[in-house]
């Protein structure tokens, strides 16, 4: 069917460290089920995986890829004036990984998020380079150097819009399916300045999260608990949940399809 006769289907991919890798899983049952994804976006780690995604790797590939970020090669130590790490090797492996493509070069519609750390406000980035993008969508504050475009700085896209379910319904999704890998713990083991950063990220993000409803047909939450947003060890495991999460919801997306198509005969 084309976009005539079926729903255009949206995927919004949410912010969550390591925990984002679920999101391949979700992808492997997508395509397993001939599923079609029209559009993309992503904020933080899901700006990552929905960049790949969108450039034309299929899930299987990216189980490949998945495992690069295991490494720490692509962290590179600065002198802390804004950040911890200046971005720039991560940027180029994301370069690499993206094939240099422009957001008009890619085989699918990205949007990726980001936050304008001068106003709070959500910037929504769908033009220009990806792989700029997408490292101002991950820029964790205090981690990252902020990135500058159009006299804004941009830090991660998941301190304001965890999920952006809302703004893949904006790109033209009839039916939109949201992933969200966000966990809470309620005591997490704090060692260093990475874990003082990463704990005040999930505090902020709970906050916005709960004040904030996730507008999507259809709603998966991968059972993340148990893996913190930094174990990218855990990508296996990480993507055997997003896969296990995903099967639940395959007749509820076709059902919502037939739905459609019903109602637009």
């Amino acid at each position: 069917m084309d976009h005539k006769t079926r729903p255009r289907i949206g995927l919004a991919l949410g912010s969550g460290g390591a925990r984002g890798m679920a999101h391949v899983g979700v992808l492997h049952v997508l395509e397993a089920h001939h599923i079609p994804i029209d559009y993309i976006a992503g904020s933080s780690m899901g700006s990552l995986v929905g960049a790949l995604y969108a450039s034309g790797y299929n899930a299987a590939e990216l189980d490949q890829i998945a495992n690069l970020f295991k490494r720490k090669f692509y962290l590179d130590f600065t002198v802390p004036k804004m950040g911890l790490m200046n971005g720039k090797r991560i940027e180029e492996l994301i370069y690499m990984l993206t094939k240099g493509q422009r957001f008009d070069e890619l085989e699918r519609p990205l949007t990726v998020t980001a936050t304008n750390l001068q106003t709070g406000a959500p910037v929504q980035l769908n033009e220009g380079n990806v792989a700029k993008a997408v490292r101002a969508s991950i820029s964790i504050p205090g981690i990252f150097v902020p990135v500058e475009h159009e006299q804004q700085m941009l830090v991660d896209g998941g301190i304001v819009d965890r999920v952006p379910a809302q703004v893949v319904r904006q790109m033209g999704a009839d039916i939109v399916i949201a992933v969200d890998v966000s966990y809470f713990p309620k005591q997490p083991p704090i060692s260093s300045i990475y874990d003082v950063i990463m704990q005040s990220m999930e505090i902020m993000g709970k906050e916005v999260l709960e004040a904030r409803t996730i507008l999507a047909d259809v709603l998966m939450r991968p059972i993340v608990r148990q893996h913190s947003s930094v174990m990218f060890q855990d990508t296996p495991e990480l993507i055997k949940q997003g896969k296990e999460e995903a099967e639940k919801y395959v007749s509820l997306i076709k059902e919502r399809m037939t739905e459609w198509e019903a109602a637009n005969e």
